[in-house]
């Protein structure tokens, strides 16, 4: 069989792709298309006192997405770094947290370097804002190349090709949703499981940006039957696995400390036999070029007996997690309260007399 090639020299079979020089997939979409127009169909709420409030704010936004829309993108640089200075400096947004933790991920620090690293997260959260707006005008399927560099992609690409489904897993680091939508611009369309906004037309126009390339929401309450279809029809599921899970979550050790995360994220992968695949975004330079790859991908076909659990997988994604904040730890977001509360102790069952 003739086969071609991606831009990172992985060698796939022919029928998978359309006849051009970049990857443009079609059975991922067609995975998608039942589950997406069910998405499109979702009943409207009541117009209610919070939802006519909700719009002038909404209005606002979107004459702050054109205004920046009209601007050169390396002024916008400049002015998300004084946007980070105000934050960081000036109003000290979250800066206990901030400050709280750096100061146990990276005891080393002094308490001005500190101040520096969280100036600099704050101007990559200015930047991830600027970049998700310029993105769509931007990068497109003939051009993206010239924003994203490819390391390591020939598992995500294989994974995805698989008849099986695939859990892709990232945190709060780099740009992930600028990365969502190049993933999804080649052609590999993903299912992200999120809590929707507090303003639902604010939702429904960052939805419609992640949906214009092949990326989608499935809400965090009363979406189980949406996500069993996604995994049962061999489509992707990308999921964001640094988030505080309560008391009841996974406890595994991030940076040192004991951090409870959701159980689902690896109940994904063991219960459907989904191959999980650890993915990251690094910002590389000027705004708008990241570098995407993966760090691991664990194949429940080919995994050891230990790994067979949801506490070690989990904690295999949080190493990797980790080992990537620490290439640029200035692009993750520190403002989480990620360590909510200590892990609570084990009650010890009383013996039956």
């Amino acid at each position: 069989m003739a086969e071609c090639r991606v831009a990172t020299g992985a060698s796939l079979p022919e029928r998978r792709f359309a006849p051009a020089a970049y990857p443009v997939l079609t059975r991922p979409h067609q995975r998608a298309d039942g589950i997406r127009h069910t998405l499109r169909h979702q009943p409207r709420g009541r117009l209610t006192l919070k939802r006519i409030a909700d719009y002038p704010v909404y209005i606002v936004v979107r004459l702050v997405v054109c205004i920046v829309q009209a601007m050169p993108v390396d002024m916008c640089a400049r002015i998300a770094r004084r946007l980070a200075y105000l934050a960081a400096d000036v109003f000290q947004i979250r800066g206990e947290v901030v400050d709280d933790n750096l100061r146990h991920a990276f005891p080393e620090l002094s308490p001005r370097e500190r101040r520096r690293l969280a100036r600099q997260m704050w101007e990559h959260l200015a930047l991830m804002g600027i970049e998700v707006v310029h993105a769509p005008r931007k990068i497109h399927d003939t051009n993206w190349r010239d924003y994203t560099s490819l390391v390591g992609s020939d598992k995500i690409i294989r994974a995805c090709f698989d008849d099986r489904p695939v859990v892709i897993i990232s945190g709060h680091y780099g740009n992930f949703e600028l990365s969502g939508y190049v993933l999804a611009l080649l052609g590999f369309p993903s299912f992200t499981v999120a809590r929707p906004l507090d303003n639902p037309y604010l939702d429904r126009f960052i939805n419609d940006f992640r949906g214009r390339t092949g990326q989608y929401i499935l809400s965090k309450k009363g979406s189980s039957k949406q996500i069993e279809q996604v995994l049962a029809s061999g489509g992707t599921i990308a999921l964001l696995g640094d988030q505080y899970a309560g008391r009841k979550g996974c406890w595994v050790e991030f940076f040192g400390r004991p951090a409870s995360s959701h159980k689902a994220v690896s109940l994904f992968t063991l219960g459907s036999g989904a191959p999980a695949v650890f993915c990251f975004s690094r910002r590389q330079g000027k705004p708008l070029t990241q570098r995407m790859g993966t760090d691991g991908m664990l194949d429940p076909k080919t995994m050891p007996d230990e790994m067979r659990s949801v506490p070690a997988v989990t904690q295999w994604y949080t190493e990797r997690l980790e080992h990537t904040i620490r290439e640029a730890p200035e692009q993750y977001w520190w403002l989480h309260r990620r360590w909510r509360e200590a892990q609570p102790r084990k009650r010890k069952r009383r013996k039956a007399a």
